[in-house]
C-alpha cells in the first residue's frame, strides 16, 4: 500500500473535495449571475417602456387641444421640442392609413409606411386596426440595421371621441374608432451600455467569489480533514509495525475527532484482544508443554528418585551425604509434583457426567488422605446430609475437586494441627446469587465478558459508564442478583448516567424499562440463547431482572463446605486465588490446583464461593445444581 505522501496531489480526497465544491459554487453562482442580470435588464427595459407610456401620454396630452384646433404649425413645434431629448429617437404622429402627419424628422412627413411594418403589426395583425391595443402590446424594440443601436418604439392609438367628430375645424366620422397612432421611439444605448457594465461587475463578482470560495474551502479542508486523515494515516501505520501505544491526540468535537476516538479505543481494545491471545495462546502451550514434560520427564524423575532413594540406604553411615541425598529426593519429588498439576490442568476435559451420590465421593476422597490427616494431627468433623440426593456429575472430576480443597486445606493448618470440617446439605434457592453468567453482549454482538478483570474468582462484565464529564469503567458481578460490582470511577447517582459498550459505544440503555424500586433508568444486556438481563443503571439497589432464568423458579442444589482452621487467605488474594500459577506457598505449590477446581466446578454449572479470615481460617462452599 502508497504511503500517505505517495499518494499523487491529484488523487488527494481535499483535492476532489474542494474541485467538486467549486465546480457545485461555480453552477450555482452562475445560474444565479444570469437570472440576476435577466432580472436586472427585465427592470431596466420595463422602467424605460414606463417612461416611455408617461412620454406617449404626455405628448398626447399636450397636442390633444391644438389637434382639436386644427393648430399643425403648433402641433409640429411641440413635437420638435420634445425630439430634441438625446435620448429620444423619433416622434411621429400617423393616421390611420399610414400617413405620417407629424415627425421630429421633418423629412418624413407625409410619406406612407407599410401596414405590414414592425411599427403597424401590432394594431393591423389582421389587416384590420385593433379598437383597443392593450399597454403591454404597445411596445417592440428593434434595430434599424445589425450594427446599430437597439430602439424601443411606444405605439399610442388616438380614438374618436365625440370632440373630434362634432368639432367645427376636421369633424371625423362618428363611426371610425381609432384615428391615428402617436409612435415614441426611445434609443437604448445607453441602457444597453449600463447592462454591459451591470454584466461586467456581476462577471468580476462570480470570479472573485469563485476564487475567494475556493480559497476558504481549501483551507478549511486542510485544517479540517486533510490534517486529520493524515494523523490517521500516520497512526494507521504506527499500529501497522506493531505499535500499539500510539494515540491520537487533539482531537476535534466533529465526526473527525469521534473517529479519531474511536481509533484510540480500537487500539486500546487491540491491545487488551492481544494479551487475551497471548494468554490463550500461553495456556495452548502449556498444555503442549505438559504433554511433553509428561515423557520428557516423568522417566528422568523416576530414575533420579530410584537411584537417590536407593544410595540413601546405602549411605547411612555418612550424614552428611544423606543430608545432600534428601534434598535431592525432595526437589525431586516437587518436580514431580509440579509435572503432575501441569497434567492435570493440562487436560481438563468434558465431564462424563452419571447419577453419583457426594457423600460417597467425599467418602472416597477422605480415605485417600486419611493418613495425612493424622499425621498433620488434623481432626476431621463431617456433618453429612444422609438424604442427600444424586447429582449428575463427573465422579473421578468431583474427587479431584474434593482432593485438593483437603491438601489446601492441611497446608494452611500446617504441622501444628487444627480442624477440618465437611457439610453436604440439600438446598431449593433462588437463581439470583447462584446463576454465573457466563457470556453477554451487546446489541451489536460485542463480547461484554473481561477475561482480565475477576469478581469472586469469576470474569466480570466490562461497562463503559459516563457520569457528567467522567468516563470510565465499571464491572458488573457476573452472578446474577450479586453486587459485588467494581466502579472504575466515582460518580453521583442522582445524575444521569449512561452505559455504553466498551468496543462500539453503543448505548445499553432500556428506554421502554425503569427501575420498579427507585424508578431510574434501566440497563439491558443480552445473553446469547438465554433472554436478557436487566438492572437498575443508577446503582442506586441491587434489582436485576433474567426472565429466562426467574420462569423457571427455585434451583434444587447440593452444597459441600470444607472448612479449615488453617491461616486464612488475605483479601487482596480472595480473588486471585483461582488464577493460573497464583500461589502463596512459594516453591512449595504451582498454583494450579485451585485452577483445576475452579475448572471443574464451571463446567458442572456450579458454583464455588470462598470466605476467609487471616488467622481463623477458610471456608470454601462449593454449590452443585441436581
Amino acid at each position: 500500500m502508497k504511503g500517505f505522501n505517495e499518494i499523487g496531489f491529484y488523487k488527494r480526497i481535499s483535492l476532489k473535495l474542494i474541485i467538486a465544491v467549486s465546480i457545485t459554487a461555480i453552477v450555482i453562482i452562475s445560474v444565479y449571475s444570469y437570472f440576476n442580470i435577466t432580472a436586472q435588464s427585465d427592470a431596466m427595459l420595463a422602467e424605460v417602456e414606463r417612461h416611455a407610456n408617461q412620454l406617449s401620454e404626455t405628448v398626447k396630452n399636450s397636442t390633444r387641444y391644438s389637434m382639436l384646433l386644427n393648430q399643425r404649425e403648433h402641433i409640429q413645434e411641440i413635437i420638435n421640442t420634445i425630439g430634441k431629448d438625446p435620448a429620444i429617437y423619433d416622434v411621429r404622429v400617423l393616421n390611420k392609413e399610414g400617413e405620417i402627419i407629424y415627425s421630429t424628422k421633418e423629412d418624413e412627413i407625409g410619406k406612407m409606411l407599410d401596414k405590414k411594418a414592425e411599427s403597424c403589426y401590432a394594431c393591423h395583425a389582421e389587416n384590420e386596426p385593433l379598437e383597443k391595443l392593450p399597454i403591454k402590446d404597445r411596445s417592440r424594440i428593434y434595430k434599424l440595421d445589425p450594427g446599430s443601436d437597439r430602439i424601443m418604439g411606444i405605439i399610442n392609438p388616438i380614438y374618436n371621441e365625440r370632440s373630434c367628430w362634432e368639432s367645427d375645424c376636421h369633424a371625423h366620422d362618428r363611426n371610425a374608432t381609432v384615428l391615428g397612432v402617436l409612435d415614441v421611439s426611445i434609443s437604448l444605448a445607453e441602457v444597453d451600455n449600463q447592462m454591459s457594465i451591470n454584466q461586467v461587475r456581476v462577471l468580476l463578482l462570480s470570479v472573485v467569489s469563485i476564487t475567494a470560495l475556493g480559497f476558504i474551502i481549501g483551507f478549511f479542508v486542510k485544517r479540517w480533514i486533510d490534517k486529520p486523515v493524515r494523523e490517521l494515516v500516520k497512526a494507521t501505520n504506527e499500529v501497522s509495525i506493531g505499535n500499539l501505544n500510539y494515540a491520537i491526540n487533539d482531537l476535534s468535537n466533529d465526526e473527525m475527532g469521534y473517529l479519531g476516538e474511536s481509533f484510540n479505543k480500537m487500539i486500546k481494545r487491540l491491545d487488551e484482544v492481544r494479551a487475551q491471545l497471548v494468554q490463550s495462546d500461553k495456556m495452548a502451550s502449556l498444555g503442549r508443554l505438559a504433554a511433553g514434560v509428561a515423557h520428557e520427564i516423568n522417566n528422568p524423575l523416576t530414575g533420579v528418585l530410584t537411584y537417590s532413594s536407593y544410595l540413601l540406604k546405602r549411605t547411612k553411615e555418612n550424614p552428611q551425604m544423606q543430608e545432600d541425598l534428601n534434598v535431592i529426593v525432595r526437589e525431586t519429588m516437587r518436580s514431580r509434583e509440579i509435572v503432575k498439576g501441569l497434567l492435570d490442568f493440562a487436560r481438563q476435559s468434558a465431564p462424563k457426567k452419571s447419577l453419583i451420590d457426594v457423600n460417597e465421593i467425599l467418602q472416597r476422597a477422605i480415605a485417600v488422605i486419611n493418613n495425612q490427616l493424622k499425621y498433620s494431627k488434623i481432626n476431621l468433623e463431617k456433618n453429612l446430609d444422609e438424604k442427600l440426593p444424586r447429582i449428575t456429575a463427573d465422579a473421578n472430576q468431583i474427587q479431584q475437586v474434593f482432593l485438593n480443597l483437603f491438601l489446601n486445606a492441611i497446608d494452611a493448618i500446617g504441622p501444628e494441627g487444627g480442624l477440618l470440617k465437611l457439610k453436604t446439605s440439600h438446598l431449593n434457592l433462588s437463581p439470583k446469587g447462584n446463576v454465573h453468567i457466563k457470556n453477554c453482549v451487546c446489541s451489536k454482538n460485542h463480547n461484554l465478558i473481561d477475561n482480565e478483570y475477576k469478581i469472586g474468582g469469576n470474569d466480570s462484565i466490562r461497562i463503559k459508564i459516563k457520569s457528567e464529564n467522567n468516563i470510565g469503567f465499571v464491572h458488573l458481578d457476573p452472578v446474577y442478583g450479586s453486587s459485588g460490582h467494581f466502579f472504575g470511577i466515582s460518580f453521583d447517582n442522582d445524575k444521569e448516567v449512561s452505559l455504553n459498550c466498551p468496543v462500539c459505544d453503543i448505548s445499553l440503555i432500556d428506554k421502554n424499562e425503569t427501575c420498579p424500586l427507585c424508578g431510574g433508568p434501566a440497563y439491558k444486556i443480552t445473553i446469547p440463547n438465554q433472554g436478557y438481563i436487566e438492572g437498575c443503571a443508577s446503582f442506586k439497589d441491587n434489582w436485576q431482572r433474567w426472565e429466562f432464568v426467574d420462569r423457571d423458579g427455585e434451583r434444587k442444589f447440593v452444597e459441600i463446605q470444607v472448612s479449615d482452621s488453617g491461616c486464612g487467605i488475605p483479601q487482596e488474594n480472595i480473588g486471585k486465588i483461582f488464577e493460573p500459577f497464583f500461589t502463596t506457598k512459594g516453591q512449595k505449590g504451582t498454583g494450579l490446583g485451585l485452577s483445576i477446581v475452579w475448572g471443574i466446578i464451571d463446567n458442572h454449572n456450579g458454583t464455588i464461593k470462598v470466605t476467609s479470615e487471616v488467622g481463623k481460617g477458610t471456608i470454601f462452599s462449593i454449590k452443585l445444581p441436581q
